[in-house]
């Protein structure tokens, strides 16, 4: 039983992470997404920005964005924490920074397979410049080395690669600090 509720946490906590992360990284990108998909990451993730807004001071990012995603992954983790022996303020944030990671890595190796999958499917979806606006500014100095291949291009599966072994090290980097 304890899995299942895991699970569901797990899963609330992702699309509402995907949506504080969206909205994060698309102000960064400075791509606007279509019209309906932006609705639901404002209304997913209204709830928190707007209050964080007035305590967190304006600047060039919305990190009240970012600042939700992680008050939202130590609230992900801590049910698991809670039920384990190891539930420590350091051992939450610790999981809580591992788990924002993840999200964020995994997301755009996400946003990545998405692209490459409308370029083959329906190049002319319209998501599909909302994703690749998104991907370029990872992607753009990956596609400056290394040139399409015969019209192939390489730099989704290199930034997948990449992004994976990024993530890699930074889990056992926290990892050796539980």
């Amino acid at each position: 039983m304890n899995e299942i509720i895991g699970m569901i946490v797990d899963t609330a906590a992702t699309v509402v992470a995907a949506a504080f992360l969206l909205r994060f990284w698309a102000q960064v990108a400075r791509v606007r997404p279509p019209e309906s998909f932006a609705r639901f990451i404002f209304k997913a993730s209204n709830w928190l920005v707007l209050p964080l807004r007035r305590i967190l001071p304006n600047g060039r990012y919305d990190w009240a964005c970012l600042i939700g995603t992680l008050l939202v992954a130590v609230i992900s983790v801590l049910p698991a924490l809670w039920l384990s022996d190891h539930f420590n303020p350091k051992f939450i944030l610790l999981i809580s920074i591992q788990q924002l990671m993840n999200w964020i890595f995994y997301g755009f190796m996400g946003l990545m397979v998405m692209e490459a999958l409308l370029s083959w499917v329906n190049p002319h979806a319209p998501i599909a410049p909302f994703i690749s606006g998104l991907t370029a500014p990872l992607l753009r100095p990956i596609r400056q080395l290394v040139p399409p291949l015969g019209g192939l291009d390489l730099s989704m599966l290199i930034g997948i690669v990449g992004l994976r072994v990024i993530l890699m090290l930074i889990n056992s980097t926290l990892v050796s600090f539980i």
